[in-house]
């Protein structure tokens, strides 16, 4: 599934709830797989950083929406950090690409504070052009 086929509602149905986490996830694989232009699902292996609590976790969900990625085929991998950021493979070119999010929508999240403003911040998110969320790094 492409990601710009995939709805808010449809993200919703397989995570359960919208939030802010959920949604930076699917936007960063998008991206990812559109800059590296890489195949989903098996041209693709993701890192992900910062992820292993509540609510951060929801990113993961996200990644694994957009980009096809999942544990089950082993080509996505969480490790621990005290920043979010991921890590993006090109497993056919084996060119790669590092995104983290600017220092604004870190502030951001740090404001949101009930389901409510979660809520609002996620639609937000999803209507914001992606250079405005993360900092991309290397693609080689």
């Amino acid at each position: 599934m492409k990601r710009q086929e995939i709805s808010l509602k449809q993200a919703i149905d397989f995570h359960g709830h919208l939030g802010p986490y959920l949604v930076l996830g699917l936007l960063m694989g998008d991206y990812a797989l559109k800059k590296l232009k890489a195949r989903a699902h098996f041209g693709l292996e993701v890192k992900v950083w910062g992820v292993n609590d509540k609510p951060q976790s929801c990113l993961v969900d996200g990644l694994q929406l957009s980009t096809g990625c999942t544990y089950g085929k082993g080509n996505i991998r969480k490790y621990n950090g005290r920043f979010i950021k991921a890590g993006f493979l090109n497993c056919d070119t084996n060119k790669s690409i590092g995104l983290a999010l600017r220092e604004k929508i870190i502030e951001k999240l740090s404001l949101v504070c009930d389901n409510q403003a979660s809520e609002k911040f996620a639609r937000e998110l999803f209507r914001m052009r992606v250079e405005d969320i993360f900092i991309a790094k290397n693609i080689v």
